[in-house]
């Protein structure tokens, strides 16, 4: 699954994701490499030790970040905030959670695109693109295969922002009566 909804009012929508059973399998399977190495090696307990603590770094090097993109109508803003173990443990501080804020009405459109996965395919992700010409990924990895899922995600934001409602055209037309009035009142002062 790409997101699952934790929140959905008329004022805020709250998107979460957490690491897939992908990404908790090869945590699972290079952990185990290393207490295995560390159990059949006949090497010193600082060896074994070395053996264990390697591959945890990598396991967790590995495994996907907490994502989370809260919209709020009454604040005007999108918070999106990720969480990295990996970095969390590698600085002991703060430095493993991030947070990009974005005012609501920036939003242009909301795009679910394609991106090339290592080793195992192609995967989609939901894009937003701002008035300014900036675009930001939802999340910062893909979800492979579930195209559904993703483009559902990608209408639920596009229905909450109201992105979907098409410009009324009362204002293309008044403002192309006042325009022909306009014209109209020249013309009369040329002619007398």
């Amino acid at each position: 699954m790409y997101m699952q909804v934790e929140n959905h009012s008329d004022s805020v929508l709250h998107l979460k994701r957490s690491p897939g059973i992908r990404s908790w399998s090869i945590l699972v399977g290079i952990s185990s490499v290393g207490l295995a190495a560390a159990y059949y090696s006949e090497d010193s307990l600082g060896w074994k030790l070395f053996y264990i603590a390697g591959c945890l770094f990598v396991a967790v090097q590995n495994l996907e970040e907490w994502e989370e993109a809260i919209f709020e109508k009454d604040a005007g803003k999108v918070f999106l905030k990720t969480f990295n173990l990996y970095k969390k443990l590698l600085t002991l501080s703060r430095a493993g959670q991030e947070q990009v804020v974005v005012p609501l009405d920036e939003i242009r459109a909301v795009n679910v695109e394609e991106e090339k996965v290592r080793y195992f395919g192609k995967g989609y992700l939901v894009v937003l693109r701002f008035v300014t010409g900036f675009s930001h990924p939802l999340t910062q990895s893909a979800v492979m295969g579930c195209r559904s899922d993703v483009e559902a995600v990608a209408k639920l934001i596009t229905g909450f922002i109201e992105l979907d409602k098409v410009p009324d055209n009362q204002d293309l037309e008044n403002s192309s009566e006042t325009d022909g009035s306009d014209t109209d009142e020249t013309t009369n002062k040329y002619e007398h």
